[in-house]
């Protein structure tokens, strides 16, 4: 546990630092909002990027790690849209429960490979990025869908979002850097060097992003809906992945990769997509601060009990 909880330790301090230095020295939202699209469009594909060619992906549990993660993120999602009725009789509309589907099965990928290369190095970052791109696309495409039905104030047709989510720059990193790594394609040695300059900055800038998002307003008197985000992510998503990990036979380091990626806080891109698209960002905001604070307890258990 002492190791898990050290590994975690930097990434909440620089969560806590942005959220500090929001309220102190850069109060302004632009500045903010800069900082946010840089990471988002820039460096942290580079990050993808980088890490997908250099790794090794014949020694990585591809089908195992990456099943169990999709498969609970499938498993969530269900669920959610199975208790729709139910979020109906409790006066929850639909924008707010596109809020709580968001929630429920994105995850923060700052965090998630912070964590995993702090325990485990290049390889614990190399196992983290094929997770991802197991997660990424689909929870994207659900999550679009849910908002463009439930939250939009107009319907979206099915060309804005298959638009919506050729234009995701993380999907493009994944895809970028799993082509140039099957087909060996050579780099030169300046691309190493300008893209681990740029991806190795990425994580930091954007733990200091998300401390910068945080919304405290509320944490005391969290809602119904809020608190329904909170237990979809932080307590039934990692116990479906460790389940499902260890059904397919995913033991070790590999384990605790798995239960790293799925105890994560929901990224805060979705409370961009949630303006954007119609849904409750206020609620939204709100779900996102209450993960991160209390990720800070429940992914060290999660992670050392696999560990």
């Amino acid at each position: 546990m002492g190791i898990v909880i050290a590994a975690l330790l930097p990434v909440f301090v620089l969560i806590v630092l942005g959220a500090v230095l929001k309220r102190t020295l850069m109060r302004l939202e632009t500045q903010w909002h800069g900082l946010e699209r840089l990471t988002y469009y820039v460096l942290f594909p580079m990050l993808l990027i980088q890490t997908l060619v250099k790794a090794d992906l014949s020694s990585v549990p591809v089908a195992g790690v990456g099943g169990a993660l999709m498969l609970a993120a499938l498993t969530v999602s269900l669920l959610c849209l199975a208790l729709w009725p139910l979020f109906k009789r409790l006066k929850i509309d639909g924008p707010a429960f596109s809020s709580i589907f968001q929630g429920a099965i994105r995850w923060q990928t700052y965090v998630g490979l912070s964590v995993s290369r702090n325990l485990y190095g290049a390889a614990g970052l190399a196992l983290a990025s094929v997770a991802m791109v197991a997660i990424i696309p689909m929870v994207n495409v659900f999550s679009v869908a849910v908002l463009a039905h439930f939250a939009s104030p107009e319907k979206q047709s099915g060309r804005a979002i298959v638009m919506t989510l050729i234009r995701n720059p993380l999907i493009w990193g994944c895809a970028i850097g799993l082509f140039i790594n099957v087909t060996h394609l050579p780099l030169p040695k300046i691309w190493h060097e300008v893209a681990d300059a740029l991806g190795g900055s990425s994580l930091a800038i954007g733990l200091l992003v998300t401390g910068a998002g945080l919304h405290l307003e509320g944490l005391l008197r969290p809602s119904v809906a809020a608190a329904a985000g909170v237990a979809f992510k932080l307590l039934l998503m990692p116990l479906l992945a460790i389940g499902l990990a260890l059904w397919f036979g995913v033991s070790g380091t590999n384990l605790a990769i798995v239960a790293a990626c799925s105890a994560v806080p929901t990224s805060p891109s979705a409370y961009v997509m949630a303006r954007q698209m119609g849904g409750d960002a206020p609620l939204l905001a709100q779900i996102i601060t209450l993960q991160t604070i209390l990720a800070a307890i429940t992914m060290p258990i999660a992670i050392a009990l696999c560990s």
